[in-house]
């Protein structure tokens, strides 16, 4: 229903064998005449969202949510995380950016399923998460002390984004708690389906479906993403200053 989806690990797979091919191309036999190139590349990196929404709160269809508690699975993530990077790393990977978790306890699938009064946050969801970012944050600084040769950073996506949930009117948003495309309570039951006509005014919504932010909150997270306004917005470093 939803379409094919490359996993991270068939994700840094590919990138192995474009490394492969890169350095060819360019006449060496091994991976440093590629590594040249690419470690001068940015590799940002967003993952963990699906592994909650799709699995973790998930219960009818996996059993994680009581197999793990949320400090195992979060430890398992960064783990399997730790291995992924390490291998983009062996490959020539230089410059990191690491996007941690946003709340996802407030978005409008989250909300029409366990809030009440459909617009508080679910809090037990998000605090998951919260335990998820802080183990991504220590591994970014074991990383960085461990491999003198590369950069990593955080982007604090969820502080930014919740800095705007706390505040949506001042910066012109209208609606949020609900989806500018879908069905049901919080239009977050059913995401956005073809053919299905969205809301006229999406500028004025914080999230566009079920789980995503809308077109105008990503332009206010990517601008913050790149030039920190604020210290918390991304650690040690912004994008601009990673890029150096």
């Amino acid at each position: 229903l939803q379409g094919e989806r490359v996993d991270f690990t068939g994700q840094v797979n590919n990138y192995k064998n474009a490394a492969a091919q890169i350095g060819n191309l360019l006449g060496g036999n091994n991976n440093s005449t590629a590594g040249k190139y690419l470690g001068k590349c940015i590799f940002f990196i967003a993952i963990g969202s699906n592994d909650y929404i799709n699995n973790y709160f998930q219960p009818l269809f996996y059993t994680t949510g009581s197999k793990y508690s949320p400090e195992s699975y979060a430890g398992l993530l960064i783990q399997k995380f730790a291995d992924q990077l390490m291998t983009l790393h062996k490959y020539g990977a230089r410059k990191f950016a690491m996007v941690g978790v946003g709340p996802i306890g407030c978005s409008p699938n989250m909300l029409a399923q366990y809030s009440a009064d459909g617009a508080t946050c679910v809090q037990k969801v998000d605090s998951t998460i919260e335990i998820f970012n802080g183990k991504l944050i220590e591994l970014i600084d074991r990383l960085n002390s461990n491999l003198s040769d590369s950069k990593f950073t955080y982007i604090n996506v969820g502080g930014i984004f919740q800095e705007i949930l706390d505040n949506p009117i001042g910066f012109g948003f209208k609606v949020a708690n609900a989806g500018c495309c879908g069905l049901g309570r919080n239009r977050g039951l059913v995401t956005c389906l073809p053919h299905q006509p969205p809301c006229r005014n999406r500028d004025e919504y914080l999230f566009w479906d079920a789980f995503h932010p809308t077109e105008a909150v990503n332009t206010i997270i990517a601008r913050r993403t790149y030039a920190a306004e604020k210290e918390t917005d991304a650690y040690p470093v912004d994008v601009r200053r990673l890029a150096l």
